[in-house]
């Protein structure tokens, strides 16, 4: 069994826990990551949906979008904490609400074809100009 990572939004109202499990994680560019987290990319895990749980503060949630696709913030201070994804069936959790280090690590970059221009990858990770096949 998957060992449990704790997660919270910035101003603490919102707490989540997640399994240590993720299937996947990728750093992606593409201008709407750069503006849901004012960031040059946003770091994600991805995650089968029902391995999320809300522990604290289902009331502050500020959901962006529709129940199978959205983003899911803090209503209070702003934080994204996830997407909803994959026609509601996964979770992008945003790396950086982690409380707890999870196992996994990206291991891409997507969408730099519409990276910001003032950013400048310098890791060796592949790179895809749009959502790899």
């Amino acid at each position: 069994m998957a060992k449990t990572l704790a997660g919270k939004c910035y101003c603490g109202a919102v707490h989540y826990e997640v399994a240590d499990a993720f299937r996947y994680a990728m750093n992606c560019h593409c201008s709407n990551c750069r503006r849901t987290t004012g960031s040059a990319f946003k770091p994600f895990a991805g995650i089968e949906r029902d391995k999320l749980a809300i522990t604290q503060g289902a009331d502050s949630l500020m959901i962006y979008g529709e129940e199978t696709k959205n983003n899911t913030h803090c209503a209070r201070c702003g934080s994204l904490l996830y997407s909803v994804v994959r026609d509601g069936a996964y979770v992008h959790v945003a790396m950086g609400t982690l409380v707890d280090a999870p196992s996994i690590r990206p291991s891409r970059h997507i969408f730099v074809g519409s990276k910001a221009p003032w950013f400048t990858i310098t890791d060796d990770l592949p790179q895809h100009d749009a959502f790899p096949s």
